[in-house]
């Protein structure tokens, strides 16, 4: 399962609707750290089907970046039942990702 470009036309249904956790990314284009975050989410999205992977550009979408309180990157957010339950920022190792979920 690949990782899910989300806007914030998107978001609602997608992510706080989901009928499973979500690991949400947040993350921009230029930052680094969070293009070598990427393959590791999408490595472990390929592995578990029961969490769903989304991200989201801060650039294009800073209201969701500003509602999630989102103040470095990259960001990524476990959301359950519509409602943050853990979240871990900067670059982090593949197993810290798997203690998050």
């Amino acid at each position: 399962m690949a990782v899910l470009e989300v806007t914030g036309a998107t978001f609602e249904k997608e992510v706080m609707q989901s009928d499973r956790p979500v690991l949400a990314d947040f993350y921009a284009n230029w930052c680094g750290p969070c293009k070598m975050l990427r393959p590791v989410l999408e490595e472990i999205s390929d592995e578990r089907q029961d969490v769903k992977f989304v991200s989201v550009d801060i650039d294009e979408e800073d209201d969701l970046a500003e509602q999630f309180e989102v103040s470095a990157i990259p960001c990524v957010v476990l959301i359950k039942d519509g409602e943050e339950v853990n979240r871990s920022v900067g670059l982090v190792p593949r197993e810290a990702i798997e203690e998050l979920l």
